[in-house]
């Protein structure tokens, strides 16, 4: 397969226990910088889980098509209120929102699908808010004073990213320098909810709406991949993926989608089908207990370090946003969707399944 011919033709317009998956290994925690000079952007003092090492996934690098920032990211996002968006968006669509310091914004996915980046200011912090279409996960991070470009390579089809001051290059599932000045460095990340736009307006109808107006011809009524409402192209679970991976697990669907979440030492994934019909899954792996909950106005889940037999109360769009009744409070870990190819072949080792 031609994959550079693939992508850029889907680029054409663009210059209880449930099914469970759990990851683990004995690989090294991505921890350390290799430069002098501490990096323009937040990093994690304790690292991120990665299962092989930076210059595994530098090795494996391919062009998607486009070169760098041939996929433009959006430096001035410009923002619509509710109401204007309401004319533009239908209540079906996807869209990626967070709230920062009390206030909320919202991402359409048929906009981020043409620059993947957007570099905006959120309740007074810097984030590079991201999307991968090719491996179907959105996730925002603490920029500092820097900005995030988009590099024109894949690593397992995901999206890696570049940081335009020091030219350090992550892979987005990743979030781990793995070329560059900092390699090693594990960017912090800002909790991100997919969900459609009925169910965001309506949680937070005060939303600032990611607008048409970013500075660049695009036709942001058309998905080059395919559509999310309702799902086709691309995007079915079944269709295939375009780029080689680093692993290949066939046990899903390859678009299947799970809740993915990683801390230092582990990952760990959530059927989502499986947690829409549970609410709730517990597990257990090399003797530390993890909880998914399913969060029912955003069509979503939290993952949280813990058991317990307390009713969570949920108040925001992120597991950070939980309260508990009649238990003990679980430790929240960050955690975003992804399509089970990529699941796996970034963290492919110890799979239990239950």
């Amino acid at each position: 397969m031609n994959t550079d011919l693939n992508r850029r033709v889907f680029l054409g317009g663009a210059a209880g226990l449930a099914s469970l998956t759990i990851l683990s290994g004995s690989s090294l925690i991505a921890r350390r910088t290799l430069a002098n000079e501490a990096p323009p952007f937040p990093t994690l003092a304790e690292g991120r889980y990665i299962p092989r090492t930076p210059a595994d996934y530098a090795d494996a690098m391919l062009s998607g098509g486009p070169g760098k920032d041939g996929i433009p990211a959006i430096d001035s996002p410009q923002f619509w209120d509710a109401e204007r968006a309401s004319e533009y968006l239908d209540d079906g669509d996807i869209v990626f929102g967070l709230v920062e310091n009390g206030e909320a914004r919202a991402y359409p996915q048929r906009i981020l699908v043409w620059h993947e980046i957007v570099n905006d200011v959120v309740g007074g912090t810097g984030l590079a808010v991201t999307y991968c279409p090719l491996t179907g996960t959105a996730i925002a991070f603490e920029r500092g004073t820097t900005e995030f470009g988009v590099s024109g390579r894949l690593v397992n089809s995901n999206l890696i990213m570049y940081d335009r001051d020091t030219d350090t290059w992550f892979p987005q599932i990743l979030a781990v320098g793995t070329s560059g000045p900092h390699v090693g460095a594990a960017l912090v990340e800002r909790p991100v909810i997919w969900t459609n736009w009925r169910r965001w307006r309506e949680a937070y109808p005060d939303t600032g709406v990611l607008s048409t107006e970013t500075g660049f011809l695009r036709n942001y009524r058309s998905d080059p991949y395919g559509a999310y409402n309702d799902v086709s192209g691309y995007y079915l679970p079944d269709s295939a993926t375009l780029f080689p991976l680093m692993n290949d697990d066939g046990r899903h669907p390859p678009k299947t989608i799970f809740l993915l979440a990683r801390t230092t030492d582990r990952s760990v994934a959530f059927n989502m089908e499986e947690l829409r019909a549970t609410k709730k899954i517990e597990a257990t792996a090399d003797g530390e207990t993890f909880t998914a909950i399913y969060d029912d106005r955003l069509d979503t889940g939290y993952v949280f370090s813990g058991r317990t037999v307390a009713v969570p109360r949920i108040e925001g769009p992120s597991a950070f946003d939980v309260n508990w009744t009649g238990g003990e409070a679980l430790r929240p870990i960050n955690s975003f969707l992804a399509m089970w190819f990529a699941v796996t072949a970034f963290y492919p080792e110890t799979v239990i399944h239950v």
